[in-house]
């Protein structure tokens, strides 16, 4: 399916456990958080909860590792410091 929508699947060549640690970390917290205390009745209302879960993920969710910030608040904040060209 990646393939066939022009997605390449990047690593480091060797398998590297820290490739793939942020996204594995984020996925169980989705699934401990959301998805195994819910029960979906179909794909579409799936797909629709966790995106609201995303969304509170990273606009609401206070996170320990950010210092009580979200991962938006971080991120905005890191953008504002960046200089612009002129």
């Amino acid at each position: 399916m990646l393939t066939e929508a022009g997605i390449k699947i990047s690593m480091d060549g060797k398998g590297a456990w820290r490739d793939n640690v942020f996204v594995e970390r984020f996925w169980r917290t989705i699934k401990y958080e959301e998805v195994y205390l819910r029960a979906y009745e179909n794909v579409p209302q799936a797909r629709r909860e966790i995106g609201k879960y995303i969304t509170f993920y990273n606009t609401k969710r206070l996170h320990s590792s950010l210092d009580g910030h979200t991962p938006d608040q971080v991120y905005f904040n890191a953008l504002k410091l960046i200089p612009v060209a002129a």
